[in-house]
């Protein structure tokens, strides 16, 4: 059985795809051992509740630093004898120190087709933004593992939409979640668990 962290910052659009996915038996021999957010009044919060799952609020405006932020989270992950981090709308970037405890193991969504608009400064409804004012046609979502240098690690997954003539951000935010980010996270998750079997990670 794969043990998986889930960090969340907000709403917990993505931790719920991830719950049903493995409620309807999209993802076997998988559960989310713990829910970690870093808001304590994230919807998130409300989500794991609803389906029994452990949840931990570790607030960074309460940790003295970056470190001791980081450490509280990696010590539950620990003691929950987590496989694998799962980034679902954290918002917080987390350091060399965070990333080397668990290699190959943390992965994020990214609501774009990376490397376009990725990195510092772009997240949320601002990516979205930056795709209407570059005029693309397509966009996306990407699932890539983690690594100290932001939305810069391996792409593990990529789906995309169309950019239509009417959208605004956040009729494309809502559309990249719905067509791309719901779907391809829970398959990605898969995908990992598959390598990690088969030693292939």
């Amino acid at each position: 059985m794969f043990r998986l962290g889930v960090l969340v910052s907000g709403g917990g659009t993505n931790l719920q795809a991830i719950i049903n996915a493995i409620e309807i038996g999209k993802l076997p021999d998988v559960e989310i051992a713990v829910v970690i957010s870093s808001n304590s009044k994230a919807y998130a919060i409300e989500r794991a509740k609803k389906h029994n799952i452990p949840f931990e609020v570790v607030s960074k405006k309460e940790c003295n630093s970056q470190l001791d932020f980081e450490n509280k989270i990696i010590k539950i992950l620990t003691e929950k004898k987590v496989d694998i981090v799962i980034l679902a709308g954290f918002m917080a970037i987390l350091s060399e120190n965070f990333v080397s405890h668990f290699p190959n193991r943390i992965l994020n969504i990214h609501p774009s087709l990376l490397p376009k608009f990725g990195g510092k400064g772009y997240y949320g409804i601002k990516v979205h933004e930056k795709v209407l004012e570059a005029k693309e046609t397509q966009t996306g979502a990407t699932v890539h593992f983690v690594t100290s240098d932001v939305d810069a690690g391996p792409i593990i997954l990529q789906k995309s939409i169309d950019v239509l003539p009417n959208d605004t951000p956040e009729s494309l935010q809502r559309r990249v979640m719905e067509n791309c980010e719901w779907i391809i996270y829970p398959e990605a998750i898969r995908i990992v668990c598959e390598k990690i079997r088969d030693n292939e990670i």
